[in-house]
């Protein structure tokens, strides 16, 4: 394992390439979320019909880069949360499995899913103006509007007009849902692989490579969606509303599901896995191929007593 910075460099660049094939699945994941936002069954829009749907509807109407409004936010996101997430995970497990365990190495649910959601928390609150800005991008539609619409040239322009509106705390407007839906996500994600694939070495025999860390990740990004999406589409509604239309998580969660059903909470479900599943396949199975590049750099770079520190 590399250093703490090390890994942390890994990881940002094992998500940013990721993020390069799964962000058009994240815009149309965004879009379905918000169409028909707190409207009585009967009475909402249908533009996008599913991943698949959805991205032709976006092509035909706003071309590729229509797709990938956003990429930009998406990428600095992405090293933020990633980066802590799988630069922080390793360290925090040894150092809290050392102290209540006794043993570093020894493999532990509960201490891994704390880990997880730890990491995954820290990761989000350092992001989470890019992610606010990069949702406010990809819901805008010039053709086929959902939601609250927010004409921003780009990031920095996305970013200074929401400062000067509303000052620093706009920034983080919804902060507290990305944290419990990055905490739901990452106290899955990282367990869930690394249990995945000891137990596919030890009962089918695989051995270290890519198709254990392609079958392993897989395994991860479907349980990963699968707690995720609810806190998502909360947080996908907080960070697109202009002006005080929730008060909070909870007043949010208790208004989609009084107007829309309990159902509503899991809009987009399909197109967020078809992003979260190769996303994670790809993060993961290249965190492990830049981490052993970052070993390899840190031995030439480093002295032995900083390694030995990691």
């Amino acid at each position: 394992m590399a250093t703490t910075a090390g890994a942390f460099i890994a990881g940002g660049i094992a998500a940013c390439g990721a993020v390069t094939a799964t962000h058009p699945f994240e815009t149309v994941k965004i879009r379905m979320q918000l169409q028909g936002e707190l409207q009585t069954k009967g009475h909402q829009p249908h533009h996008y019909r599913g991943p698949f749907h959805g991205v032709s509807v976006i092509v035909r109407n706003e071309g590729i880069r229509g797709l990938y409004r956003g990429i930009g936010c998406a990428y600095v996101y992405q090293v933020l949360l990633n980066g802590c997430r799988l630069g922080f995970y390793d360290p925090m497990r040894n150092r809290l499995a050392s102290l209540l365990l006794r043993d570093g190495a020894a493999q532990n649910l509960g201490v891994n899913m704390f880990c997880g959601a730890s990491s995954g928390m820290i990761g989000a609150a350092a992001g989470s103006p890019f992610f606010l800005v990069k949702t406010r991008l990809q819901s805008y539609s010039p053709f086929l509007p959902v939601g609250t619409q927010h004409n921003y040239r780009n990031a920095i322009d996305g970013l200074s007009q929401i400062y000067r509106a509303e000052g620093f705390g706009g920034l983080y407007r919804g902060v507290g849902a990305a944290m419990i839906r990055t905490g739901f996500g990452s106290s899955v994600q990282l367990p869930t692989y690394f249990f995945a694939k000891r137990r596919l070495v030890r009962h089918l025999g695989m051995e270290e490579g890519a198709p254990l860390h392609l079958a392993s990740s897989t395994v991860s990004g479907f349980v990963v969606c699968c707690f995720m999406h609810p806190p998502d589409t909360i947080m996908s509604r907080l960070y697109n509303q202009n002006g005080n239309l929730y008060k909070g998580v909870f007043d949010c969660l208790g208004k989609t599901i009084r107007t829309e059903g309990i159902l509503a909470i899991y809009k987009g479900f399909l197109p967020h896995l078809a992003r979260i599943l190769p996303h994670t396949i790809l993060t993961l199975s290249l965190a492990e191929q830049t981490n052993k590049l970052m070993r390899k750099l840190e031995i030439k770079m480093l002295p032995a007593p900083t390694l030995g520190k990691a």
